[in-house]
This record gives structure tokens, sequence and C-alpha cells, in this order.
């Protein structure tokens, strides 16, 4: 689990961190915001867009930090913030069934 933070990392491991950290996250986030707010389409339909923008936003980010000339980070690339944060909005939906 520590892969994400190792330099020089492994991405396949570094990924497969990034998948657990979400996962983790997403069950103890259902803690403090209860899943059942939202009707079930809208919860489905989040499993969908919810990654897919916040791995735009990620792949943003990197590129803003990289312009300033600051250290990039490896989730500012769309696919590790995609996948932290699909793994984190199926962690919400698989707990909250």
């Amino acid at each position: 689990m520590a892969e994400p933070f190792r330099k020089p990392p492994n991405p396949w491991l570094a990924a497969l961190g990034y998948t657990i950290f979400g996962a983790i996250f997403g069950g103890l986030s259902l803690l403090v915001i209860s899943a059942h707010l939202t009707p079930a389409p809208w919860r489905i339909a989040k499993l969908v867009v919810i990654p897919v923008a916040v791995g735009a936003l990620m792949a943003l980010m990197g590129k803003w930090r990289a312009l300033r000339g600051e250290a990039i980070f490896r989730i500012d690339r769309f696919s590790y913030g995609y996948l932290f944060a699909l793994s984190l909005s199926l962690g919400r939906f698989t707990f909250a069934q």
C-alpha cells in the first residue's frame, strides 16, 4: 500500500495502492455522508461521471503544477485520478447496498 508514495514507483503496484485507498475512503465516507440521499439511478450515473471528471481535473492540476515549475505527483495524471475516484465511487456504491 506504500507503493503510491515511493520513488521510483512500480506503476502497477501504485495503481493497486490507489485502488485500495479509494475503496477504503469510499467505505469510510459512508460514515459521514449517507449514500441513500440520492436515488439509485443517480448513484449509477455518478459511477460514470464523477471518475471521469476527477481524472480530468487531476490532469489539469498536473499541467498547472508543471507550468508553475512545481513537483508533479503521480495522482496528477488522468489515469491515477480516474482509478482512485472510480474505486471510491465503487466502494460507496457497493458498501451502501
